[in-house]
């Protein structure tokens, strides 16, 4: 890849997390940051309640070329999948729709192995499993383990939902 445009890469990353730290502070969280880029996190907020939670700030541009969903890689450092055990929640920025998506870790797993991509199909209220957690910045003021059982309550739902319509 070449390095102009991995730096613009890396700088749209940077400002992502910047505007992260900016919603989540003024949603009444407070700030942590890691110091230096070899966490497996961006940043660390402590809600209300004194949990602290570990957030990896991710963002895409635009859709992928002929198709109205975007794409988000999910990989952690040396291009290995993210553990339960690095990180809480993944707020995803969709820079061209200027939305937030905050999924609790439980969200993005499929049984024990976590995806590598995330596709979130924004502008299909039909077809986005992802809805519940547009803007969802709520979830950051629960503990990983409550927003881990709405997540574990919504798909269950889904699932029922589907079963009744086919």
């Amino acid at each position: 890849m070449p390095k102009q445009r991995r730096n613009n890469f890396k700088r749209q990353g940077e400002m992502a997390q910047l505007f992260f730290r900016a919603i989540a502070a003024a949603a009444g969280l407070q700030i942590l940051d890691p110091y230096g880029d070899s966490a497996p996190y961006d940043v660390a907020v402590e809600n209300r309640s004194g949990h602290i939670l570990k957030i990896q700030v991710k963002s895409t541009t635009r859709p992928r070329k002929g198709s109205a969903s975007f794409r988000v890689e999910l990989i952690g450092p040396n291009s290995k999948p993210y553990t339960h055990r690095q990180i809480d929640f993944v707020a995803v920025f969709l820079v061209s729709a200027r939305v937030w998506y905050i999924f609790p870790f439980a969200a993005i797993r499929r049984g024990r192995y976590t995806r590598r991509y995330l596709q979130i199909h924004h502008f299909s209220t039909k077809h986005n499993q992802w809805l519940p957690y547009k803007n969802a910045l709520h979830l950051l003021s629960q503990s990983p383990k409550h927003a881990e059982s709405k997540t574990i309550q919504h798909l269950t739902l889904k699932i029922k939902q589907l079963k009744a319509d086919s």
